[in-house]
């Protein structure tokens, strides 16, 4: 049966007009019924309630007056309804006085109602109700509300350090205006975070103590359990680890200039006040009065303001001038002047928020890096001779830099514009100079910890990466980044690398580079178990009564595809792979006098300059002609120099042998047909055939994956062996199970798997959270290349400096020593400076909410707040919000009117 007193109450309360006024009854299925039935336990309450008024502050004694009652059983039923969150208190008069007083629902009774732990847990639903609350009395009207917020909600105050010293700010848009008008401070847990949890919509971004109290409000959180004391400069660590993590500072809006009560730390994917601004796509509700401004020259659209930035305001784009001029980009409407409808309104913000680029496009080489790193950021620091700043900037996105200066393919430089001109840079180069430099220091840099949470505490769940090759190797670090102390990476070899120590020759990867590499992983935290083959030594399904929560599988393709021909299972005939992994193990293959070798990809070029360098006289075959090989154009030219010798447009046929050892191979001569799905003309039998002399063939068609007896439950597999898994989260069927790399891909290189690592770690830590959705928020790290056809270059860069040379060690030749010298600093600084910058950061100053989160990221002092909009910081009561509401109202009515004339 309903309780009737509770619609009264709830009407008091409400900011819905047309429930407010009676134009429309409330029902036990609105949300201030339930917010009020579920915190309040007798209609006594209620009553009493009523007779207080709304946000009119009493003693008991006035309360006990007013309603009749013996004070005693008042101030019982009063503080049951303070500990459960519809009722509050302060003593902030001059005779400190304790009074109670009814508050808003929002900011006010859905919020503390949600804080109370036992509270939630009993009637979760009154998540939704809270929910609910914050979006349905500003449905339709936000677009109404002038800047400064009117009194309503929420209002942005920016990072502290943002602000420049040059702009005339007011006290009251500084943090530390508020932390020193208060001398009491509580901490407690996020209710939006906490409501978006129990309906599994969070967005990895966890709920501990973010929520500050100021003043008396510290303490009725406090004295009714929500939070707890904590001093002035717990605050400022809150609110430092807040801005790390990329979390909006909020300070209460509904009492003037004078008063705040409560300072959050808001995300983007879960913030409900955020959200009205966003949704509605009115973003001066909630703004500060400072706008973002990027000075061109400085910036090098290394994207970090951009992945910061909630209200999608920033976003990469070009610097260079198209042969039409500059690039104009579109602009956020705002509601001056228009009819603001739901067509205006965006349901899909918090992912269309986390775009990091206009389609236009931008930096060629950070869009076809897989793991989008900031080149001409790193490029930059270099020239500056700020290597180490350059190596935190590679860091953040990718934790083997020097791994990938030795082996990367480089598709940076081959999107490089200034490669159009005359050569690409050498930015492969400049990265191994970079992680060089701290590969020698003595006091090697270790990433710092940046929790997806506001309090210092490590995550304790416990999360195992199968396979410790440079997808686990990444996700592991990445995972030890955000604060897991317990990884742990399982692999059946006896040390981690993966196919990087097994698969990659040392002439081409110097052992040391990786081995320091994976060195800060450990320090970092991160635990290996090696010589441990999951499936075998341990399963998963043990691995989970030990208390792992996720799996990251990792294992690669480390097994060599057959031939599929006769005589293809002869002693002699070896896969690539395997003997790759013999020869980095310590063995030395018996070839023979001369060896071929089959194939044309990267595989093949590390397979023939291995057999040169173990004395046999080696030739490649390949199928198609030597336009149509993908093997890397400069592995193929380093091979030639060694005297291999190929083969092309001949098809493998039979392993020849006598008395079971291979003597030859018998090829098929081919010609080259119609080209195929990949653009490659396909190879044609012309019923022609020879026979190559050979002692040993090694395989190098193609990898397949061995699971071994790896127990992976419901996970699912594709036709080729590899995993099936979602292309955004890589969560498998079995839930817990989630993979990446080679094993979901099939063969790649190096910077795909690290780049897919990333991934697998920021799935795991939400898996891991409850009540984290995977992808909600998820910035899915998409890029476009800016029209390098349509460009205006000064003539003045064309080889200007030229490309600085590769040198070889000449006493390090056919060796398996890696012999390619890196650069000198000389020669750096000289590449750096052939970069054109082609890359830019742009900000739409009609999204801009003034949080200052992009200046914490910037390393190059490009983007900077101005106090653009100094209207918007007037603070106004709520009782007097109505006469701003409704003057702004017909200023915006008039602009339609004038507009649509």
């Amino acid at each position: 049966m309903a309780r009737e007193i509770l619609f009264d109450l709830g009407k008091m309360i409400t900011d819905r007009l047309p429930q407010k006024f009676g134009l429309k009854k409330l029902t036990e299925e609105d949300p201030e019924y339930i917010l009020l039935d579920r915190s309040l336990e007798s209609d006594e309450q209620a009553e009493i309630m009523l007779k207080m008024g709304l946000r009119k502050p009493k003693t008991l004694e006035e309360i006990a007056k007013i309603t009749g009652k013996d004070p005693k059983h008042v101030e019982e039923l009063l503080e049951k309804a303070a500990c459960t969150g519809a009722v509050e208190y302060h003593r902030e008069y001059p005779d400190h006085v304790k009074r109670y007083y009814v508050q808003l629902f929002v900011p006010g009774i859905a919020e503390m109602t949600n804080m109370v732990r036992w509270q939630f847990d009993k009637y979760p639903e009154i998540g939704e109700q809270f929910n609910k609350m914050t979006f349905l009395p500003l449905e339709g009207k936000t677009h109404l509300i002038p800047p400064g917020g009117d009194g309503i909600g929420m209002h942005v105050i920016p990072v502290e350090k943002a602000i420049n010293a040059q702009n005339q700010s007011l006290p009251i848009e500084h943090i530390s205006h508020w932390l020193d008008k208060y001398n009491k401070f509580s901490v407690g847990y996020c209710s939006c975070r906490n409501a978006r949890r129990v309906k599994g919509e969070g967005s990895g971004e966890i709920q501990d103590d973010c929520c500050i109290g100021l003043g008396d409000y510290a303490d009725y959180l406090v004295e009714t359990g929500k939070g707890r004391y904590i001093t002035k400069e717990e605050v400022l660590a809150i609110c430092q680890r807040a801005e790390e993590n990329g979390y909006v500072h909020q300070t209460t809006n509904i009492d003037g200039s004078d008063k705040i009560f409560g300072l959050c730390n808001c995300d983007l994917g879960v913030c409900f006040a955020l959200r009205t601004s966003q949704y509605f796509n009115t973003p001066t509700l909630s703004a500060s009065a400072y706008r973002a401004h990027v000075d061109k020259d400085n910036c090098v659209a290394c994207g970090k303001c951009v992945e910061v930035c909630p209200a999608g305001a920033v976003k990469l784009g070009q610097k260079l001038c198209t042969k039409d001029g500059e690039v104009e980009y579109p602009k956020q409407e705002l509601p001056s002047g228009l009819k603001w409808g739901k067509d205006k309104w965006n349901p899909n913000y918090v992912f269309d928020n986390r775009k990091n680029c206009h389609e236009s496009g931008t930096a060629p080489c950070k869009t076809a890096c897989p793991a989008h790193i900031a080149i001409q950021g790193y490029i930059k620091l270099a020239k500056e001779g700020r290597y180490l700043d350059a190596l935190k900037l590679i860091k953040q996105d990718n934790p083997f830099p020097s791994v990938c200066g030795y082996v990367c393919n480089r598709r940076c430089e081959d999107a490089c514009t200034r490669g159009s001109l005359d050569k690409a840079l050498a930015i492969d180069e400049i990265k191994k100079f970079i992680a060089e430099q701290d590969l020698k220091s003595a006091d090697r840099y270790i990433p710092e910890f940046i929790r997806r949470r506001p309090i210092d505490k490590p995550y304790e769940e416990k999360i195992a990466i199968i396979g410790a090759g440079p997808a686990g190797l990444s996700c592991a670090y990445y995972l030890a980044r955000m604060g897991y102390e317990n990884v742990t990476v399982f692999d059946r070899n006896r040390e981690p690398g993966g196919m990087l120590v097994m698969g990659i020759p040392s002439y081409r990867l110097d052992r040391s580079a990786l081995k320091g590499e994976i060195e800060v992983l450990e320090k970092m935290g991160v635990k290996f178990r090696m010589n441990t083959e999951v499936g075998r030594d341990v399963t998963i399904e043990q691995l989970r009564e030990e208390g792992f929560k996720g799996f990251y599988v990792a294992i690669g393709a480390q097994k060599s595809s057959r031939l599929g021909i006769p005589g293809d299972d002869l002693p002699g005939v070896m896969g690539g792979v395997e003997f790759l992994r013999e020869v980095n193990l310590g063995s030395k293959p018996d070839l023979g006098r001369k060896c071929v070798v089959i194939g044309g990809g990267n595989v093949a070029m590390d397979v023939c300059r291995t057999a040169v360098r173990l004395g046999a006289e080696t030739t490649v075959v390949y199928r198609r002609s030597e336009e149509e090989m993908p093997a890397d154009k400069e592995e193929v030219a380093e091979a030639k120099a060694e005297d291999v010798r190929f083969r092309f447009l001949s098809a493998p046929a039979e392993v020849v042998a006598e008395d079971g050892k291979v003597t030859g191979l018998k090829v098929e001569i081919m010609e080259l047909g119609e080209p195929d799905e990949k653009g490659r003309r396909r190879p044609v039998g012309t019923g022609k055939f020879e026979i190559i002399e050979a002692d040993s063939v090694l395989s190098a068609v193609g990898q397949s994956i061995d699971w071994g007896g790896l127990d992976v439950g419901a996970m699912k597999t594709g036709n080729k062996g590899n995993a099936i898994a979602d292309p955004v989260t890589y969560q498998t069927e079995q839930d817990d199970i989630f993979v990446g790399g080679d094993v979901y891909t099939g063969p790649k290189f190096a910077i795909d798997a690290i780049a897919a690592g990333r991934e697998g770690a920021e799935s795991l830590h939400r898996f891991v959270q409850e009540g984290q959705s995977l992808t909600i928020g998820r910035n899915l790290r998409e890029f476009y290349e800016l029209d390098k056809e349509n460009l205006v270059i000064d003539v003045d860069s064309f080889d200007r400096p030229a490309r600085q040379e590769i040198r070889h060690d000449p006493a390090k030749a056919r060796s398996f020593e890696h012999d390619r010298l890196t650069f000198t600093e000389e020669q750096v600084k000289a590449e750096a400076s052939r970069c054109l910058g082609c890359g830019v950061s742009v900000v739409d100053r009609n999204r801009c909410i003034g949080c200052g989160l992009c200046t914490t990221r910037c390393m190059f002092d490009a983007i900077h707040l101005e106090r653009d909009v100094p209207e918007a910081s007037n603070m106004v009561r709520c009782e007097d919000k109505v006469g701003p509401m409704l003057r702004h109202a017909v200023r915006q009515t008039v602009r339609v009117i004038r507009k649509a004339k």
